[in-house]
């Protein structure tokens, strides 16, 4: 295999059309001055993440022969929101909107017999021979596939389910794999009660499209490829791994063909986690690796864990989600936000434009039903800006009461990887921020300066910088 040159040339998709290929994310990111190419040779032990996570939100890196190996690495690749609305083709305002539309309209993919992700077969499988796989936070167990798709087969429909799983390598072919109460679990269960291994594929190298449909919040037989198919605006084209049933995306940079093992549990972790803390070790399952494709001269993707790119890809399509759940029942809600403060899975803001006395805290009950992980829900008003924590935070202040605005439900399934709960039992909360309704006039006005939004600084303000004494230019003015 050799290093992969990438064009640092403007993006070669047109204007508003969504991005289908990880290689063409790159010549866009390449193209915007967002995507830094870091010296030959970087460690795969700490200084990939290290210097990934340094450039977090602001650049893509790529990192070509890292610890000499001949594959390339690229993390950073969707740590930015704005950078989302440039592949989906859409404005910046209107990302939710458009997953959610997409998570709502799937459209089914297309089988083909032969794919770039298969261009290169390997069936003597050593898997840190073939692929860099990093080692990223200081107390990890050592490397992880990070962003890999991991794709199975309901075994009683035979329907996919796409999701992403820390992938800890503990043999040359084998991989732990944490598997959380979610449809790969409920998927692997049903097959290890039937004495089968569940057939899986995990599929790296993926666009950024397909990454961020693998975490749609969807029923148990609704398949994550289809949403991406509805982002592109076209099927996604698949293809049948070469050792089992699975379908992986056809232009997948590598594909990892495998099983995770009934009855067999090996040590995995710790994992630096995106609540910022290490996941713990802990027996859990594993998956047997029987066969790796790859495209020509293939690139590596990693998620850096706890960085942007890990934190982003989990809210976006949570949020889309979560906003469709709520407005199916409270069609006065506007928007949700999970913010970073929350490591955007924990806490939610909701705005609404309330109606009636009561529907806030309706909302937060139905919010906390929405997913597991939402720990603490802040219903606000429609003038309140909730991707801003501090006008969050000011209406908290100001317009809630915990005595008569406070929501406890204590005993209820969490997160397990929140360090608080109890073995992912845990409390919730919900505050109503809202005014009453019955307010009097003035009491929750807000104080706004006339013609102040419409002020030009550009004319108002003497920007020269040969201006040094403000005495003199008092005089000036007489």
């Amino acid at each position: 295999m050799t290093d992969t040159v990438l064009a640092q040339s403007p993006a070669s998709e047109a204007a508003g059309r969504p991005i289908t290929r990880l290689r063409d994310w790159l010549d866009h990111l390449a193209g915007h001055g967002r995507l830094a190419v870091a010296r030959p040779g970087a460690a795969l032990d700490f200084e990939v993440a290290a210097i990934a996570k340094r450039l977090d939100g602001t650049k893509a890196t790529l990192f070509p022969s890292p610890s000499r190996h001949p594959v390339p690495v690229v993390s950073g690749l969707i740590s930015d929101r704005g950078w989302m609305a440039d592949a989906m083709g859409v404005p910046a305002g209107k990302v939710i909107e458009r997953f959610q539309s997409a998570a709502l309209s799937p459209i089914p993919w297309r089988q083909v017999k032969s794919a770039p992700a298969q261009e290169i077969v390997h069936r003597n499988v050593e898997l840190k021979r073939l692929m860099p796989i990093p080692t990223h936070n200081e107390f990890d167990s050592g490397p992880y596939i990070t962003a890999g798709l991991l794709i199975s087969r309901n075994p009683k429909t035979g329907i996919q389910n796409v999701t992403i799983h820390r992938l800890q390598l503990i043999e040359p072919n084998r991989l732990g794999v944490l598997l959380l109460p979610r449809h790969t679990l409920a998927f692997f269960q049903m097959a290890e009660a039937a004495g089968h291994d569940l057939d899986i594929a995990i599929a790296v190298g993926i666009d950024p499209l397909t990454l961020l449909s693998s975490q749609a919040i969807l029923s148990l037989d609704a398949d994550e490829l289809e949403v991406a198919g509805a982002l592109h605006g076209a099927p996604l084209e698949v293809v049948k791994c070469l050792t089992n049933n699975v379908c992986v995306p056809a232009h997948s940079e590598f594909v990892l063909e495998g099983r995770i093992l009934a009855k067999e549990r090996e040590l995995e972790g710790p994992f630096g986690e995106f609540p910022q803390y290490y996941g713990e070790r802990a027996k859990r399952h594993v998956i047997e690796i029987d066969c790796v494709t790859h495209r020509r001269n293939p690139i590596f993707h990693t998620i850096v864990g706890g960085g942007l790119e890990h934190l982003l890809l989990g809210a976006i399509p949570r949020e889309a989600t979560l906003l469709a759940h709520l407005q199916r029942s409270f069609p006065h809600v506007i928007d949700v936000h999970l913010a970073r403060g929350g490591v955007c899975r924990y806490h939610l803001y909701v705005q609404m434009k309330k109606r009636s006395e009561g529907e806030a805290k309706n909302v937060i009950l139905g919010a906390l039903g929405g997913h597991y992980d939402i720990k603490q829900v802040v219903v606000v008003d429609e003038d309140v800006d909730i991707h801003n924590p501090t006008e969050v935070e000011w209406a908290v202040a100001t317009r809630f009461q915990a005595d008569r605005d406070l929501i406890v439900v204590s005993n209820a399934q969490g997160s397990k990887l929140d360090p608080s709960s109890r073995d992912g039992i845990s409390a919730k909360m919900g505050l109503d921020a809202t005014v009453p309704l019955d307010a009097s006039e003035f009491k929750f006005t807000r104080i706004q300066v006339p013609g102040e939004r419409d002020v030009d600084l550009r004319t108002s303000i003497d920007n020269d910088t040969a201006v040094v004494n403000w005495r003199d230019r008092l005089a000036d003015a007489e």
